[in-house]
């Protein structure tokens, strides 16, 4: 996992040409870009969506095996809780046609990092993710998620 500021995405040019690709549309992306799918090269695509966050996300953590997530706000903020696969307990078998499997909270409490305002965070297969949760109350988001697709 990564958590950044998007300020600094020239650090992180050396670690993927897609990764960084993704970071670019982020920095560049206007607030006012169409919900749905945007491809950035055949492996990197942008899913924008709007909704509200929530209390308590009914899904629980998810996690990839084809692709790493970076995840970036362009309007609100929202938490994404963050725990290593080994510190969670498997609720749904991985399903390849969505390229997620589900969790739930084992033993251990999760890292809560505060996305928007400029902040993103890059979710690796092995990092379990919550998305979605409200800092306080729950607000309307419009969030890109970039999908990358890993050889």
């Amino acid at each position: 996992m990564i958590y950044d500021s998007l300020d600094n995405i020239e650090l992180y040019k050396g670690l993927s040409e897609d990764i960084y690709e993704g970071l670019a549309f982020l920095k560049n992306a206007d607030p006012d870009i169409a919900c749905g799918v945007h491809q950035i090269n055949p492996r990197v695509r942008a899913i924008v969506s709007e909704y509200e966050t929530l209390r308590e996300n009914p899904y629980g953590y998810e996690a990839h095996r084809r692709f790493l997530d970076i995840q970036f706000l362009l309007k609100g903020a929202e938490k994404v809780c963050c725990l290593p696969l080994e510190k969670l307990k498997e609720t749904k078998a991985y399903n390849p046609d969505c390229d997620a499997a589900f969790y739930t909270e084992d033993t251990v409490s999760p890292i809560d990092l505060p996305i928007g305002d400029g902040w993103f965070t890059i979710l690796y297969p092995r990092d379990g993710h919550m998305p979605q949760i409200c800092l306080s109350d729950p607000l309307p988001v419009k969030k890109i998620v970039v999908k990358i697709e890993i050889a």
